[in-house]
């Protein structure tokens, strides 16, 4: 395994926040509505660490170091691990499990179902994160990986739908994706390594 210290570093990272709120839950630090203050805490952590998976490629043309391209599907799996957490909390704290409110809730708010389908992209995600479907894929691999800008582009509107009037916090999420977007165009992507060697000369 390449860089096992790195990937434990992630690893407690992705660890240490949930059981950090668990804690703060059960000491009675969240207020009244702990569960729902978790399910937020959770959807930005997922948010988050999607955008930081999507920092990797850029970090690596820029620095050349092979490392952060052998985190990303460990990054990506910790999405995928918050937003499950995120809606299990939605569903015991919010809904009650109650499949019948579920229906009248989807009426209401309907960037439930913005999330829904963000969820439905990470989970295909998830699923073909593994050399397997790596070589039962091929080519279309990396094209149906490609579906993590659909995703983020979903997280965005949930969370803009959700916070509507005080948008300094959604901007700065969406101010770091639109960056990596344009990051990832072709032609800057492939000026990344000259920039990083021009830098490395000056320096």
């Amino acid at each position: 395994m390449r860089y096992p210290w790195f990937r434990l570093a992630i690893f407690i990272v992705g660890c240490l926040f949930p059981v950090w709120w668990l804690y703060e839950a059960a000491m009675n630090l969240l207020g009244p509505d702990p569960g729902k203050i978790m399910m937020d805490r959770l959807g930005l952590g997922a948010l988050t660490f999607l955008l930081v998976t999507l920092s990797m490629t850029p970090l690596q043309k820029l620095t050349g170091w092979s490392g952060w391209i052998v985190v990303r599907r460990q990054l990506g799996l910790w999405v995928f691990a918050y937003i499950v957490l995120h809606i299990l909390c939605y569903l015991f704290f919010i809904l009650g499990l109650d499949w019948g409110q579920l229906a009248v809730e989807l009426r209401k708010r309907p960037y439930i179902i913005v999330g829904a389908l963000g969820f439905l992209g990470l989970l295909v995600l998830a699923v073909t994160s593994n050399r397997y479907s790596q070589r039962r894929l091929g080519a279309r691999w990396k094209k149906l990986h490609r579906l993590v800008y659909a995703v983020l582009g979903l997280g965005l509107l949930h969370f803009l739908w959700i916070v509507r009037s005080d948008l300094r916090e959604w901007a700065i999420y969406a101010f770091i994706g639109a960056v990596l977007m344009v990051l990832r165009i072709p032609a800057v992507a492939r000026a990344l390594p000259r920039v990083a060697r021009k830098q490395g000369r000056a320096v």
